[in-house]
């Protein structure tokens, strides 16, 4: 059997490799970087350099298609070095890079091209890219998509930062045409500040918030499931005139759900997204002041985690991915606590699949679920299917050796985002990523990063093979 298997120059070898039949013993034969074979141990060639996982869970790398690096322009709230390596650790070994908030955003080619230009040589994972839509910027589209960015990110309020100004419906019907036409999805941040649209004698809710700064209670009125849900009807109906592909990122509401599952029903190509902060914090347990929870849409109660982790298990969720929105300290005004001020957003790109793994876990979902949610479903999603997403031939040798059963606390000394600032601190969680392999390269041993600079940028798509070979060799 040995003298049949196809040339490699690596073999991966363990008990519990997660193949397309489920786990079992076997060899993954790689070539520069490629899947070539998944084989029985016996069938390694003679002389052929081996990584032994032995009792290892052996599964493909995780592809996290929500992450915001925020370079160029703002690489003092994270940046493409810490992001890839805080990824790395965390057994992703895929992220796709959202249009904010680096400077200058990414909604036009000049903006694509500056960024591409300057993250040469930092990545420790490969990245891939997605684009803006913004008021004015449709003609920028196709040329986006043909240089490279696989999708479009939009939001219906407030991004946080004034040049990546919110889509209205007129832009949306600008947009989505062509983004049909060119077969490529547009991500929507979906929230509408409707507070006032019944009756404007109402009181806002950020009054009370305005009053209590600190209360979470507070900072989960101001931003009601109602804004979520409002949103999500008018892109799904949108979605149905213009047959563009339409996916509502981290869907925090479970009210939501319904909209979603309307919209799948009438086989229309909508998706949706969840966070691991959605389906393991609850809102009664956040205490007040403590702006590390602050994102939006805001995390809610618990009775809604769990029709989030429902939707999850029966599909109207198609996967999850971390949000990773990370800032300086300062911008999450710790000291002062202040719900109203302090920057929206989780840090956590790190912890996703071993928070998402503990909870599962103790629902009783397998593994094997998990590895589908963060990986095969986010690469498909991505269009990165084919080459990432699963241990099989044709596939990048994207491998990370896990013990599922081990612990961890997170603490600040073994978190490697650029600050570490995280409302993770404290959690205990099982599931340790060991080694971490992108394209059959090791870059990352328990703690430490031993190829840093190995990743590699994605553009529509598809990865540089030449560059990725030349890559392996150095």
């Amino acid at each position: 059997m040995g003298s049949s298997a196809p040339a490699c120059d690596l073999a991966f070898v363990g008990r519990k490799v997660l193949t397309e039949d489920g786990f079992k013993e076997a060899a993954i034969l790689v070539k520069d970087g490629v899947i070539q074979a998944v084989v029985d141990v016996s069938a390694v060639p003679a002389g052929v350099p081996v990584e032994d996982a032995g009792d290892l869970v052996v599964i493909p790398g995780l592809v996290d298609c929500h992450v915001h690096v925020n370079e160029p322009g703002r690489t003092e709230w994270e940046g493409f070095v810490t992001a890839t390596k805080a990824a790395a650790a965390g057994g992703v070994t895929t992220i796709v890079d959202m249009p904010l908030n680096c400077i200058p955003v990414t909604t036009t080619l000049d903006a694509l091209k500056e960024k591409l230009a300057a993250i040469e040589g930092l990545l420790n994972v490969d990245c891939a890219f997605w684009g803006g839509v913004v008021p004015g910027n449709h003609s920028e589209l196709e040329k986006m998509v043909a240089h490279g960015v696989v999708g479009f990110k939009c939001f219906l309020i407030h991004s946080g930062i004034d040049d990546f100004p919110n889509a209205t419906e007129f832009d949306l019907r600008k947009a989505m045409p062509v983004l049909a036409r060119l077969g490529v999805p547009l991500l929507v941040h979906a929230e509408i500040d409707c507070a006032k649209d019944d009756d404007p004698s109402h009181d806002h809710p950020s009054e009370w918030l305005e009053s209590e700064p600190r209360s979470y209670a507070a900072f989960l009125e101001s931003r009601p499931r109602r804004w979520e849900n409002e949103a999500v009807k008018l892109v799904s109906l949108l979605c149905e005139e213009f047959k563009c592909r339409t996916h509502i990122v981290h869907l925090s509401s479970s009210d939501a759900l319904s909209i979603v599952k309307e919209a799948k029903a009438k086989k229309l190509p909508f998706t949706a997204e969840t966070c691991p902060h959605y389906l393991t914090f609850a809102s009664e347990e956040i205490p007040d002041g403590d702006t590390r929870f602050k994102c939006a849409p805001p995390i809610r109660e618990r009775e809604n985690s769990e029709k989030l982790w429902q939707a999850l298990k029966d599909g109207t969720i198609d996967f999850v991915v971390s949000d990773h929105s990370p800032c300086t300290p300062e911008l999450k005004l710790m000291k002062e606590g202040d719900f109203n001020k302090a920057w929206g957003g989780i840090a956590s790109l790190q912890f996703g699949l071993p928070a998402v793994w503990t909870f599962a876990k103790q629902k009783g979902h397998q593994l094997e679920e998990v590895v589908a949610w963060m990986s095969e479903k986010t690469a498909k999603f991505a269009g990165l299917y084919g080459t990432k997403g699963k241990i099989a031939p044709g596939f990048d040798a994207d491998i990370v050796m896990l013990d599922p059963e081990d612990t961890f606390v997170v603490e600040k000394k073994n978190v490697h985002h650029k600050h570490k600032e995280t409302p993770h601190e404290g959690r205990k969680f099982n599931g340790v990523v060991k080694r971490t392999f992108v394209r059959g390269t090791k870059v990352y041993d328990q703690g430490n990063f031993t190829k840093e600079g190995h990743g590699k940028k994605i553009l529509s798509g598809r990865l540089d093979r030449q560059e990725a070979v030349a890559g392996n060799s150095r």
